[in-house]
């Protein structure tokens, strides 16, 4: 995993020293005993972190000092922050399986979940992925549980699905809560509606989660329009208001929340080789090993457009495999810490619905990720930035 190896002897370490970058890097320290636990970490310098760690001790002290113990290093040099959450976090589940998520200490992304599974199906905010195989739909992740609770609550607030988290027995004697009351639940309960008009307002939060609100806007928009050709100006005002209400719920929505099981999208990062970048790609939530993409093409493909060969490497990239849930809640959680940063490197873009991923875009973002530039918490997409020469001069 880690592509370097030195072998480390105190009497040689200035040798050693001078032979690793003073860059970021991801790397293990290994003792002669073979069964011991191996020191694992990433730093922004590795030739300083190292020559704290190996070098001489002027004077005893409390730093932690590991030159008689380690005969091997083993490091692999990274581009970006993103890049060493990423192997730091692959290497650690690969060298402590038992223990690696107290060292990483991993908070896992907060989701909204609907309960496609009940009979009558509900939402909760949840930091789990149900089985792969379930009928419970995901979507996220979400900064903090409490953004996910209030763009949930105020969400339903535009709908009259259930809002009790009991297993529901219909029964027509029951009383029904505050919601059916105020007619803000169809009250399944005590069988207010039929189950198909149950399932059909199912439906409707279904279309309004995995389309960000637009499902509802155009829904809205097309009353708004009837009411006033027919000269009901009230009942169209009445609309235009409920439009306002959408739309602001709307804007506490993430750019990246997404339905987790459809979520396709690509990272652009810093890369630690010269005139190039890395891509991370996306699918379903699980992170696919990065690929290094150089920024001037080579000899046989200078014909090729930075579009064209864009396409092409993101099509060679091997998909990330079927991951377990667990998995995929730990790969969540590494893009959403690096995602809601108030400032964050790199940039993220996302397919249409259709699976598309849009490479003009993205093209720009890596002219702006070469450059170095860093970004606020939001869409990562830089729209004045030129692209990068399509051809190697």
């Amino acid at each position: 995993m880690l592509k370097e190896q030195l072998e480390f002897v105190p009497d040689r370490d200035r040798e050693v020293f001078a032979a690793v970058p003073s860059a970021a890097a991801v790397f293990a320290l290994r003792g002669r005993d073979r069964d011991a636990e191996p020191y694992v970490s990433k730093t922004a310098n590795l030739r300083r972190r190292l020559e704290r760690l190996l070098g001489s001790a002027l004077e005893p002290g409390r730093r932690l000092n590991l030159r008689d113990r380690v005969s091997q290093i083993e490091y692999s040099s990274t581009g970006s922050e993103f890049e060493s959450a990423f192997l730091l976090y692959r290497l650690l589940r690969a060298t402590f399986p038992e223990t690696y998520g107290q060292r990483l200490r991993l908070r896992f992304a907060p989701l909204i979940k609907l309960h496609i599974d009940n009979q009558y199906p509900r939402v909760s905010v949840t930091t789990r992925l149900g089985r792969r195989n379930g009928r419970n739909l995901y979507y996220g992740p979400f900064p903090s549980r409490a953004a996910a609770e209030r763009y949930a609550n105020d969400s339903l607030d535009l709908f009259k699905m259930r809002r009790c988290l009991e297993d529901l027995r219909p029964d027509p004697q029951f009383p029904g809560c505050v919601y059916s009351e105020m007619k803000m639940c169809l009250a399944p309960c005590f069988q207010g509606c039929t189950d198909s008009e149950y399932l059909a307002e199912v439906a409707r939060v279904e279309a309004y989660l995995e389309t960000g609100g637009e499902s509802l806007l155009r829904e809205i928009s097309e009353r708004r329009a009837a009411a006033s050709s027919k000269l009901e100006f009230e009942r169209a005002a009445g609309f235009h208001a409920q439009l306002e209400k959408v739309r602001s719920i709307r804007s506490q929505r993430p750019e990246i929340v997404r339905r987790i099981d459809q979520m396709c999208a690509v990272i652009v990062q810093a890369s630690s080789y010269p005139e190039s970048v890395n891509l991370f790609r996306i699918e379903a939530g699980s992170i696919a090993d990065p690929l290094t993409f150089p920024i001037r093409a080579q000899e046989h493909s200078k014909s090729q457009s930075m579009e064209a060969r864009l396409g092409a490497a993101l099509a060679g990239i091997p998909p990330a495999g079927s991951k377990s849930a667990l998995e995929t809640m730990e790969h969540l959680a590494l893009v959403a810490r690096w995602y809601y940063r108030g400032h964050r490197a790199g940039q993220l873009f996302f397919a249409d619905s259709r699976g598309a991923l849009p490479f003009r875009r993205i093209v720009r973002g890596i002219a702006s990720v070469y450059r170095g530039e860093k970004f606020e918490t939001g869409p990562g997409e830089s729209e004045g930035t030129p692209p990068l020469p399509d051809r190697a001069s």
